[in-house]
């Protein structure tokens, strides 16, 4: 029950957490001293100065868990990783990456000996205290190995995780849910959008975001972040109307017109994000004036 955590920000830091808390030792590594600071009390935890360090304290067939970003940051460590690790070593990738890379990745890294999962996280930030769903793709025998810390992780030892299916396949499932998730977030918000639209009927947005969470076929976890949101705050006039979007929900957009699978939620609550960001400033412009030029209409100057 041991295993080498590199990456130790809120995902890592707290994940290195749930399994030492469950009966694992864990070693970790982080570029950041402040994080590797942060676990210095933390029963069950070793942090090491760097990835040589990491793995000579592993015994036997080594399990390392990678929690970076995906890119370049996973990439580089791998370079650095791949050479201190013997046949039989396992590799779990917990970064958000392209199922694509990972098949790839999966490839290289078998013909060198080695074990390789792709591992689909979700939780977030409330994953110490809840558990973290995990989505696992790769070869039996990997997930077999990695099986006993997949029942720490997750919110209970049967349930929360699975094995998907070949390399690829948990990031592949992580990249729909992500997109799921686009969709989902943007319904609750347009909703509520309405609702605070009709301020004549003075509802209080708050309570019947929790009302809705008791019995109604739309409660969820993000209604509950919703009325977390609404109960402290319903106008958000501190809040900028600007949303980020991530990788993943652009690869499902992507992924739904290369499989000829229509995805018209998800692939318009990315592109409502990305109006949010400004990138339908030019078009709205054009638009004003095409009106002005057909029909006469006023243009808003700035």
């Amino acid at each position: 029950m041991q295993i080498g955590i590199v990456g130790l920000g809120k995902m890592g830091g707290n994940m290195a957490r749930r399994l030492a808390r469950g009966g694992a030792k864990v070693t970790g590594f982080d570029r950041d001293r402040a994080a590797r600071e942060a676990l210095a009390d933390e029963k069950g935890v070793e942090c090491v100065d760097g990835l040589a360090a990491l793995c000579a304290q592993l015994p036997g067939e080594r399990v390392i868990l990678t929690m970076l970003p995906a890119g370049e940051p996973t990439e580089e460590a791998l370079r650095e990783l791949l050479p201190r690790l013997s046949g039989g070593d396992l590799l779990v990738d917990g970064a958000n990456a392209f199922y694509k890379d990972s098949m790839r990745r999966a490839l290289d890294i078998s013909r060198q000996g080695l074990r390789f999962i792709d591992a689909g996280v979700s939780g977030g930030i409330h994953g110490l205290a809840q558990g973290y769903c995990l989505m696992l793709g790769g070869t039996p025998k990997s997930i077999e190995m990695f099986e006993p810390f997949a029942r720490i992780l997750a919110p209970g030892p049967q349930t929360g995780w699975m094995h998907c299916g070949p390399s690829g396949a948990g990031h592949f499932a992580k990249m729909v849910h992500n997109g799921v998730e686009y969709g989902m977030m943007q319904s609750l918000a347009e909703g509520f959008a309405l609702l605070a639209a009709r301020a004549d009927f003075r509802i209080d947005l708050g309570r019947l975001a929790e009302t809705w969470r008791h019995g109604s076929v739309v409660r969820s976890w993000l209604l509950d972040l919703s009325a977390e949101v609404l109960a402290a705050d319903q106008v958000l006039a501190d809040v900028a109307p600007v949303v980020a979007d991530s990788g993943e929900g652009r690869w499902t957009a992507l992924e739904s017109v290369e499989l000829g699978v229509p995805a018209p939620v998800i692939t318009l609550a990315l592109m409502s994000r990305f109006s949010s960001q400004g990138r339908s400033d030019y078009a709205d412009k054009l638009l004003a004036m095409m009106r002005a030029k057909f029909g006469g209409h006023a243009v808003t100057r700035r």
